[in-house]
């Protein structure tokens, strides 16, 4: 992996949705590759429902584990706000897959507030490549909805640009097993999700 630049990943979502296993699933895959990899997080009130954010920077060589403003190639968002909330991390034209629960922050949930709406087609507007996927749904439909923070980890599995044996190796030392098969599954339907959509996209490019 010799002067290879790797990629800088920013996970956020908030307490309960698994921010932290995928961001640690990430590092460790990378550095399963052959990357120098560090990870950081930063939490608040994480059991109620607080912000969670994780960076995972992979290169040939990595000096500090956080990734500057502006400088994000792919921003995973599990939680849409927190997407909103992280974007101006993202550089330009990078990367946002947007998992489409909502989820009011917790230090509002005791006030009235108004969700904010078509975060997607804001972040569009912006010049990111944002990709919606209800990975919550998805998750459920396999089986166990805590799953959705894997399928988006498949979901950036190709952009990530790690070897597909390295996430499925990482995976399997590091899940349970009982709940193995289901991440497996989840995995692989975040992939397969992301590539359609892409692939969708440059259908419409085409013409």
């Amino acid at each position: 992996m010799a002067n290879d630049p790797g990629k800088n990943l920013l996970f956020a979502g908030v307490g309960g949705q698994g921010v932290l296993l995928v961001a640690e699933l990430a590092a460790r895959a990378a550095i399963h590759a052959g990357f120098d990899a560090k990870k950081t997080e930063v939490h608040g009130a994480a059991q109620r429902g607080g912000s969670v954010v994780s960076h995972v920077r992979f290169a040939s060589k990595v000096y500090s584990p956080l990734t500057p403003a502006g400088e994000v190639d792919i921003l995973v968002a599990l939680e849409k706000l927190e997407g909103l909330r992280w974007a101006s991390f993202v550089r330009p034209s990078g990367l946002i897959i947007l998992n489409e629960e909502e989820r009011v922050p917790a230090q509002l949930t005791d006030k009235p507030v108004e969700y904010p709406r078509q975060i997607d087609t804001f972040l569009i507007g912006k010049g990111f490549q944002t990709v919606l996927i209800n990975a919550t749904e998805i998750a459920t439909s396999l089986g166990n909805y805590r799953a959705a923070n894997i399928v988006l980890l498949g979901a950036i599995a190709d952009a990530a640009g790690i070897p597909m044996d390295s996430w499925m190796a990482v995976i399997r030392q590091h899940l349970p097993p009982k709940i193995l098969e289901l991440n497996i599954n989840a995995f692989e339907n975040g992939i397969e999700l992301k590539r359609r959509t892409h692939a969708a996209a440059s259908h419409l490019t085409d013409h």
